[in-house]
């Protein structure tokens, strides 16, 4: 007896399958030593949804950066495929890869270092138009006009020079010269981060709202777990090259199966002094990209290794992306996640296998700090000649 038939799913607009980056490492000697790469994205498989917005999250050299620069082709992949839209860009003809360039944009992480100086904003706009041959000049001129509306700026703000620009508006500016181009998929590599916490929420709003009315899909490089968890569909976290875990942003965050996760999460600043003095203090510095560790690349930071896992195996096998039985919708590389029934699920197991392992922090200043014993009334002053 045959099941009943699944539904076909639908083609992901971005499909990523073993991307691996690697850079050479300059000042090698010839016949001396061997040439060594630093491997900045080092085996990478996920997909992105059209409409959905896909975070990445991670350290600083975990290689998020990279990810979105290969999915654009401003970098070279070392190894594996990009899919854009259910074909390879590499198997389509150069005018054709040129087109599809129009469809892939970024907006990049420094509002006024990705502008040039000298140039109206106006003009910088319209660059990409007459790169793409898109109409003529009174065309170009309407459609930059309509692209710096479309992000709140008045269009007699074109004649205008980066400098003269707050970096909320710079910011709207490189939005702007993106969207111009009338992509699907857009690569946001930190976009607010340069940015004042009183702006970050402005231009976070725009974007979400150019994503419903524009029907975009997006890439969402960042380091602020909190702007994450209101603005991205799915995260992805990133450790040393590779995703240790992706999944639903609510599902991830919230049950969290990777251990590099879990100290993640917990780094985010709380008010609460229990949460202050319950974060999970990563020991050791990340090994070095150039020669990663064996078998899980975590290991050699992990809280949870010498506590529930097996040590021999997570030294010689690597992980790999899975979901597990208790949560399919989320995939991680641990051969022990913290799944369902496991002690370190709950919030306290954690806390209570991570001082076992001696890497939670010590009691905060605000959460250590003692309550200041109590005064007693001084005694009142005797009145001379009683």
């Amino acid at each position: 007896m045959s099941g009943a038939a699944r539904p076909a799913q639908p083609t992901p607009l971005i499909e990523l399958r073993g991307i691996k980056k690697y850079f050479p490492i300059s000042g090698n000697i010839p016949f001396i030593q061997k040439k060594q790469y630093v491997k900045a994205v080092d085996g990478v498989d996920l997909a992105i949804a059209r409409g959905e917005t896909l975070s990445v999250v991670g350290e600083s050299g975990s290689g998020k950066t990279t990810l979105g620069r290969v999915t654009l082709g401003l970098q070279r992949a070392t190894a594996g495929e990009v899919w854009f839209d259910g074909s390879k860009p590499s198997d389509r003809s150069a005018e054709e890869r040129r087109k599809l360039r129009r469809r892939m944009q970024i907006v990049f992480q420094d509002p006024f270092g990705s502008l040039n100086p000298r140039l109206p904003v106006g003009d910088q706009i319209e660059e990409g138009l007459l790169a793409h041959s898109l109409g003529n000049a009174t065309q170009r001129r309407k459609r930059m006009h309509q692209a710096l509306e479309l992000v709140g700026l008045p269009s007699e703000y074109a004649v205008r020079y980066p400098h003269e620009f707050s970096g909320g508006q710079r910011q709207r500016v490189g939005i702007a010269r993106a969207l111009a181009l009338d992509p699907e998929f857009v690569v946001l590599d930190e976009p607010v981060s340069a940015l004042d916490v009183s702006i970050q929420s402005q231009v976070l709003n725009l974007l979400a709202d150019l994503r419903e009315k524009n029907g975009l899909t997006y890439m969402f490089i960042s380091h602020n777990l909190d702007v994450v968890g209101y603005f991205a569909d799915r995260v992805a976290v990133m450790y040393l090259g590779k995703v240790v875990e992706i999944g639903p942003v609510d599902r991830v965050f919230t049950k969290p199966q990777h251990p590099y996760t879990v100290a993640l999460i917990s780094a985010v600043p709380k008010v609460e002094a229990h949460d202050l003095k319950d974060r999970i203090i990563l020991e050791g510095e990340i090994p070095s990209p150039v020669n990663p560790p064996s078998g899980c690349r975590f290991r050699t930071r992990c809280w949870l290794r010498e506590q529930l896992g097996n040590p021999e195996r997570c030294a010689t096998e690597e992980p790999k992306l899975v979901s597990t039985l208790q949560e399919t919708a989320v995939s991680v590389a641990c051969h022990f996640p913290l799944v369902d029934g496991a002690a370190a699920t709950t919030r306290s197991g954690r806390v209570e296998i991570a001082r076992a392992a001696k890497v939670v922090r010590a009691e905060s200043k605000v959460a250590a700090r003692k309550p200041a014993a109590k005064r007693k009334p001084a005694a009142p002053k005797r009145r001379g000649g009683d």
